[in-house]
């Protein structure tokens, strides 16, 4: 299985004029494509950091970040950029979606910085929408659903350009019981169908549905288990 990103030695440090903050501390993760991982650990323990940067919206301090045969630890923004929006979706917990634009926008958004046309965006959009059963909400509002619904749209629109991975990020953390079930479910399906899928969680029963579990404590990895096929 080929390689989807790997970490060696990965340190990020905040620095105010008081206070230097470790976040990260050497961190060595390798991930393969197709894999499903989920990271897990205490507040404050480094997961969004880890998540920034491998979702290339901040860079490390130090180490490599290496994302199929590229060390992109040293790109500049606009680099970054163009290597995200070609492979990498993002699932958060607050939804993010934007309430003056109907279900179908929200999601056909995520194209408008591709150079696709409008009649396959639309093909695109209507495709994802019906992949988690949301098609039929297409019209309405965001404030006119469920939280379950809203994620469900998330997850379109982070599906819809196609990417290679997806960052997932609290994915069931503002939904009930039954709710984050059929998230975690629309998960799996999409790592079966070939997505590398990584997940930060607080939940152990959610980090069961994923292949592999990573621990941090502090800003390092302290774990990692394998879970049995």
């Amino acid at each position: 299985m080929a390689r989807m990103l790997k970490l060696v030695d990965l340190t990020k440090v905040y620095r105010t004029e008081e206070v230097e903050t470790t976040a990260l501390n050497q961190v060595n993760i390798h991930i393969k494509q197709g894999e499903f991982v989920a990271i897990m650990g205490p507040s404050g323990c480094g997961k969004s950091s880890l998540l920034n940067i491998v979702g290339m919206l901040d860079n490390p301090s130090s180490g490599q970040y290496w994302f199929g045969d590229e060390d992109v630890a040293g790109y500049g923004e606009r680099k970054l950029a163009d290597i995200r929006k070609k492979n990498i979706g993002f699932i958060f917990q607050s939804f993010n979606l934007i309430d003056e634009l109907t279900v179908f926008e929200n999601v056909e958004l995520a194209l408008l910085y591709h150079d696709i046309p409008a009649r396959e965006r639309k093909e695109r959009v209507k495709e994802a929408l019906a992949k988690v059963n949301i098609a039929h909400r297409e019209t309405h509002l965001p404030q006119q659903l469920s939280g379950g619904q809203q994620q469900r749209v998330a997850i379109a629109r982070a599906v819809v350009s196609r990417p290679r991975m997806l960052l997932a990020d609290e994915p069931t953390g503002n939904l009930d019981s039954a709710n984050g079930e059929e998230v975690m479910n629309m998960l799996t399906e999409l790592n079966g169908e070939g997505t590398t899928i990584v997940m930060v969680t607080h939940s152990m029963p959610h980090a069961q549905y994923a292949r592999r579990i990573i621990n941090l404590f502090d800003g390092q990895v302290v774990a990692e288990n394998l879970r049995a096929a």
